[in-house]
Protein backbone atom coordinates (compact mmCIF):
# COMPACT_ATOMS: atom_id res chain seq x y z
CA UNK A 1 0.00 0.00 0.00
CA UNK A 2 1.23 3.65 -1.28
CA UNK A 3 0.34 6.04 1.35
CA UNK A 4 0.40 8.67 -1.48
CA UNK A 5 0.02 8.86 -5.25
CA UNK A 6 0.82 10.46 -8.20
CA UNK A 7 -2.40 9.64 -9.69
CA UNK A 8 -4.13 13.28 -9.07
CA UNK A 9 -7.54 11.56 -8.52
CA UNK A 10 -7.17 9.47 -5.38
CA UNK A 11 -5.08 9.62 -2.10
CA UNK A 12 -3.41 6.16 -2.07
CA UNK A 13 -3.50 3.06 -3.49
CA UNK A 14 -3.81 -0.74 -2.27
CA UNK A 15 -2.28 -3.96 -4.28
CA UNK A 16 -3.79 -6.81 -3.04
CA UNK A 17 -2.92 -8.50 -6.34
CA UNK A 18 -0.51 -7.86 -8.89
CA UNK A 19 -0.38 -8.49 -12.41
CA UNK A 20 -2.63 -8.46 -15.25
CA UNK A 21 -2.83 -9.86 -19.21
CA UNK A 22 -3.44 -7.21 -21.96
CA UNK A 23 -6.68 -7.51 -23.32
CA UNK A 24 -7.17 -4.17 -25.40
CA UNK A 25 -5.84 -1.30 -27.16
CA UNK A 26 -5.70 0.41 -24.27
CA UNK A 27 -3.44 -1.93 -22.44
CA UNK A 28 -0.71 -1.65 -25.28
CA UNK A 29 1.84 1.00 -22.82
CA UNK A 30 0.36 -0.71 -19.79
CA UNK A 31 2.38 1.59 -17.28
CA UNK A 32 1.93 -0.88 -14.39
CA UNK A 33 3.66 -3.89 -16.51
CA UNK A 34 6.58 -1.69 -17.56
CA UNK A 35 7.40 -1.46 -14.05
CA UNK A 36 6.63 -4.45 -12.72
CA UNK A 37 8.97 -6.30 -15.54
CA UNK A 38 12.15 -3.89 -14.75
CA UNK A 39 12.20 -6.20 -11.63
CA UNK A 40 11.67 -9.92 -12.93
CA UNK A 41 13.97 -12.47 -11.70
CA UNK A 42 15.29 -10.01 -8.92
CA UNK A 43 15.52 -12.10 -5.62
CA UNK A 44 13.26 -10.93 -2.74
CA UNK A 45 11.72 -7.74 -4.64
CA UNK A 46 7.52 -7.19 -4.43
CA UNK A 47 7.58 -8.08 -8.26
CA UNK A 48 10.50 -10.82 -8.38
CA UNK A 49 7.62 -12.57 -11.10
CA UNK A 50 7.39 -9.32 -12.78
CA UNK A 51 3.83 -8.37 -14.19
CA UNK A 52 2.71 -12.20 -13.34
CA UNK A 53 -0.73 -12.18 -11.62
CA UNK A 54 0.18 -12.92 -8.10
CA UNK A 55 -2.09 -12.83 -5.27
CA UNK A 56 -0.85 -10.80 -2.19
CA UNK A 57 -2.93 -12.09 1.02
CA UNK A 58 -0.57 -10.53 3.58
CA UNK A 59 -1.85 -7.07 2.51
CA UNK A 60 -5.81 -7.58 2.51
CA UNK A 61 -6.41 -5.87 5.84
CA UNK A 62 -3.80 -3.29 4.88
CA UNK A 63 -6.58 -0.23 4.61
CA UNK A 64 -8.14 -1.51 8.15
CA UNK A 65 -4.66 -0.22 9.92
CA UNK A 66 -5.18 2.93 8.09
CA UNK A 67 -7.04 5.24 10.46
CA UNK A 68 -6.80 8.77 8.72
CA UNK A 69 -9.71 8.65 5.73
CA UNK A 70 -8.42 8.60 2.33
CA UNK A 71 -9.47 7.72 -1.44
CA UNK A 72 -7.82 4.12 -2.03
CA UNK A 73 -7.69 3.42 -5.67
CA UNK A 74 -7.90 -0.47 -5.62
CA UNK A 75 -5.20 -2.55 -7.75
CA UNK A 76 -3.47 0.01 -9.34
CA UNK A 77 -1.06 -2.61 -10.57
CA UNK A 78 -4.16 -5.47 -11.67
CA UNK A 79 -7.37 -5.48 -12.18
CA UNK A 80 -9.77 -7.08 -9.57
CA UNK A 81 -11.78 -9.17 -11.79
CA UNK A 82 -9.05 -10.89 -13.50
CA UNK A 83 -11.10 -13.91 -14.76
CA UNK A 84 -7.96 -16.49 -12.73
CA UNK A 85 -8.68 -14.19 -9.73
CA UNK A 86 -10.49 -16.63 -7.61
CA UNK A 87 -13.82 -15.76 -6.34
CA UNK A 88 -13.20 -16.09 -2.69
CA UNK A 89 -10.29 -14.03 -2.78
CA UNK A 90 -12.21 -10.67 -4.68
CA UNK A 91 -14.61 -11.94 -1.50
CA UNK A 92 -12.24 -11.20 1.16
CA UNK A 93 -10.90 -7.86 -0.62
CA UNK A 94 -15.19 -7.12 -0.70
CA UNK A 95 -14.86 -7.61 2.88
CA UNK A 96 -11.95 -5.16 4.04
CA UNK A 97 -13.65 -2.79 1.60
CA UNK A 98 -16.90 -2.97 3.17
CA UNK A 99 -15.26 -2.80 7.06
CA UNK A 100 -13.14 -0.02 6.08
CA UNK A 101 -15.96 2.66 5.58
CA UNK A 102 -14.25 5.57 6.59
CA UNK A 103 -11.83 5.57 3.21
CA UNK A 104 -13.30 5.88 0.16
CA UNK A 105 -12.60 2.77 -2.47
CA UNK A 106 -12.16 3.53 -5.92
CA UNK A 107 -11.98 0.19 -8.11
CA UNK A 108 -11.32 0.56 -11.94
CA UNK A 109 -11.52 -2.47 -14.17
CA UNK A 110 -11.65 -3.50 -18.21
CA UNK A 111 -13.28 -6.81 -17.30
CA UNK A 112 -16.75 -5.11 -17.19
CA UNK A 113 -19.44 -7.79 -17.43
CA UNK A 114 -17.23 -9.94 -14.70
CA UNK A 115 -17.42 -7.16 -12.46
CA UNK A 116 -21.01 -6.00 -12.92
CA UNK A 117 -22.09 -10.09 -12.43
CA UNK A 118 -20.04 -10.08 -9.46
CA UNK A 119 -21.91 -6.93 -7.62
CA UNK A 120 -25.37 -8.08 -8.90
CA UNK A 121 -24.46 -11.34 -6.02
CA UNK A 122 -22.90 -9.38 -3.81
CA UNK A 123 -25.58 -6.73 -3.46
CA UNK A 124 -28.86 -8.56 -4.54
CA UNK A 125 -30.46 -8.25 -1.38
CA UNK A 126 -29.35 -4.86 -0.04
CA UNK A 127 -27.67 -1.57 -1.10
CA UNK A 128 -23.77 -1.20 -2.36
CA UNK A 129 -22.11 1.15 0.05
CA UNK A 130 -21.79 4.96 -0.68
CA UNK A 131 -18.08 4.29 -0.02
CA UNK A 132 -17.35 2.49 -2.70
CA UNK A 133 -16.70 3.37 -6.24
CA UNK A 134 -17.00 1.64 -9.02
CA UNK A 135 -15.70 2.53 -12.68
CA UNK A 136 -14.72 1.47 -15.98
CA UNK A 137 -11.94 1.86 -18.31
CA UNK A 138 -12.92 3.67 -22.05
CA UNK A 139 -10.08 4.06 -23.89
CA UNK A 140 -11.77 4.68 -27.21
CA UNK A 141 -14.83 3.58 -28.84
CA UNK A 142 -14.52 0.11 -29.35
CA UNK A 143 -14.84 0.00 -25.65
CA UNK A 144 -18.22 1.90 -24.88
CA UNK A 145 -20.15 -1.49 -23.85
CA UNK A 146 -18.42 -1.42 -20.56
CA UNK A 147 -20.40 1.86 -19.98
CA UNK A 148 -23.22 -0.40 -20.23
CA UNK A 149 -22.27 -2.87 -18.15
CA UNK A 150 -21.33 -0.58 -15.31
CA UNK A 151 -24.78 1.35 -15.36
CA UNK A 152 -26.17 -1.89 -15.14
CA UNK A 153 -24.16 -2.71 -11.92
CA UNK A 154 -25.49 -1.91 -8.21
CA UNK A 155 -23.53 0.89 -7.53
CA UNK A 156 -23.24 4.38 -5.21
CA UNK A 157 -20.92 5.77 -7.52
CA UNK A 158 -20.20 4.63 -10.94
CA UNK A 159 -16.90 6.93 -12.89
CA UNK A 160 -15.13 6.00 -15.80
CA UNK A 161 -11.60 6.68 -16.74
CA UNK A 162 -11.17 7.67 -19.98
CA UNK A 163 -7.48 6.86 -20.25
CA UNK A 164 -5.41 6.24 -21.93
CA UNK A 165 -7.20 8.35 -24.51
CA UNK A 166 -6.23 6.71 -27.89
CA UNK A 167 -9.39 7.81 -30.60
CA UNK A 168 -12.24 9.82 -29.94
CA UNK A 169 -14.95 7.64 -27.86
CA UNK A 170 -18.34 9.25 -29.80
CA UNK A 171 -21.64 9.45 -28.19
CA UNK A 172 -21.19 9.41 -24.56
CA UNK A 173 -24.29 8.21 -22.76
CA UNK A 174 -23.83 9.18 -18.95
CA UNK A 175 -27.10 8.65 -17.84
CA UNK A 176 -26.50 6.76 -14.16
CA UNK A 177 -22.94 7.46 -14.21
CA UNK A 178 -21.42 10.15 -11.76
CA UNK A 179 -17.72 10.91 -12.95
CA UNK A 180 -15.37 10.61 -15.72
CA UNK A 181 -11.93 11.00 -15.56
CA UNK A 182 -9.72 11.96 -18.90
CA UNK A 183 -6.40 11.61 -19.99
CA UNK A 184 -3.77 11.13 -22.02
CA UNK A 185 -1.06 8.42 -22.63
CA UNK A 186 2.48 8.47 -21.08
CA UNK A 187 5.66 6.67 -20.85
CA UNK A 188 8.03 5.38 -23.70
CA UNK A 189 5.88 5.10 -27.23
CA UNK A 190 3.10 6.94 -25.94
CA UNK A 191 0.13 7.83 -28.39
CA UNK A 192 -0.97 11.53 -28.72
CA UNK A 193 -3.83 12.21 -27.83
CA UNK A 194 -6.06 14.77 -29.82
CA UNK A 195 -7.62 17.84 -28.04
CA UNK A 196 -10.89 17.26 -30.13
CA UNK A 197 -11.24 13.58 -28.33
CA UNK A 198 -10.69 15.18 -24.90
CA UNK A 199 -12.42 18.40 -25.76
CA UNK A 200 -15.85 16.43 -26.85
CA UNK A 201 -15.40 13.94 -23.28
CA UNK A 202 -15.62 17.36 -21.46
CA UNK A 203 -18.47 18.96 -23.16
CA UNK A 204 -20.66 15.33 -22.78
CA UNK A 205 -20.13 15.88 -19.01
CA UNK A 206 -20.79 19.76 -18.65
CA UNK A 207 -23.77 19.04 -20.88
CA UNK A 208 -25.32 15.62 -18.92
CA UNK A 209 -23.92 17.33 -15.71
CA UNK A 210 -21.48 14.89 -15.12
CA UNK A 211 -18.40 15.90 -12.64
CA UNK A 212 -15.34 15.60 -15.32
CA UNK A 213 -11.77 15.44 -14.22
CA UNK A 214 -8.83 16.25 -16.77
CA UNK A 215 -5.86 14.23 -15.57
CA UNK A 216 -3.13 14.97 -18.01
CA UNK A 217 -2.37 15.85 -21.66
CA UNK A 218 1.11 12.87 -20.95
CA UNK A 219 3.56 12.23 -22.99
CA UNK A 220 7.46 10.38 -22.65
CA UNK A 221 6.14 11.55 -18.78
CA UNK A 222 2.96 11.96 -17.01
CA UNK A 223 3.47 15.67 -15.95
CA UNK A 224 4.67 16.12 -19.73
CA UNK A 225 1.94 18.80 -21.21
CA UNK A 226 0.86 19.19 -17.88
CA UNK A 227 -3.32 19.24 -16.84
CA UNK A 228 -4.59 22.43 -18.51
CA UNK A 229 -7.86 21.79 -20.86
CA UNK A 230 -8.19 25.24 -22.99
CA UNK A 231 -6.26 27.35 -20.17
CA UNK A 232 -7.86 25.80 -16.99
CA UNK A 233 -7.54 22.42 -14.91
CA UNK A 234 -10.77 20.42 -14.19
CA UNK A 235 -10.44 18.61 -10.91
CA UNK A 236 -14.24 18.20 -10.12
CA UNK A 237 -15.29 14.94 -7.99
CA UNK A 238 -18.93 12.93 -8.02
CA UNK A 239 -18.93 13.85 -4.12
CA UNK A 240 -16.99 15.55 -1.13
CA UNK A 241 -14.23 14.15 0.08
CA UNK A 242 -12.22 15.20 2.97
CA UNK A 243 -9.39 13.99 4.26
CA UNK A 244 -8.58 14.33 7.89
Amino acid sequence: MADGSAIEWTDATWNPITGCTKITRGCDNCYAARFSERFRGVPGHPFENGFDLTLRPERLAQPRSWRRPRMIFVNSMSDLFHKEVPRPFIDQVFDTMEEADWHVFQVLTKRSSLMRNYLRRRYLDRSPPSHMWFGVSVENASARSRIEHLRQAPAAVRFLSVEPLIGAVGELQLDGIHWVIAGGESGPGARPMNIEWARQVRDECERQKVAFFFKQWGGFRPKSGGRELDGREWNEMPLTFKAA
